[in-house]
């Protein structure tokens, strides 16, 4: 199966969970996803936006680091992530993840539930 970039969905988030400014998805359709694949999508995080502080409970979210710089609250701990940079978040754990630096910060999400 080849899913076409035309064929992503796509949308604008205003304070996604709780975050500042607006965040850009393109999303994998859902019929597309395998069974415990909650979540493909490519994120893209303009300069002063974010994505709020969430925890991850029954499943794990991955972001993969694309392009750009940002800081991840990784469960309570402040870290500074890059391009190559993998966040892992499950079994209960919160994260949020912002940008502050003046480039945009781009990253592929992916959420695998347990059951």
């Amino acid at each position: 199966m080849i899913i076409r970039a035309s064929e992503r969905v796509f949308e604008t988030r205003h304070e996604m969970r709780g975050g500042k400014g607006d965040v850009s998805l393109a999303q994998t359709p859902g019929d597309a996803l395998a069974r415990h694949l909650r979540l493909l999508s490519e994120i893209t995080i303009p300069p002063g936006a974010g994505i709020g502080t969430h925890a991850h409970s029954g499943e794990t979210e991955y972001f993969y680091i694309l392009d750009g710089i940002g800081t991840v609250n990784d469960n309570g701990t402040t870290v500074k992530v890059q391009p190559g940079d993998v966040v892992v978040t499950g079994g209960g754990a919160i994260h949020n993840i912002e940008n502050h630096m003046n480039a945009p910060l781009r990253l592929v999400a992916v959420i695998v539930t347990e059951a």
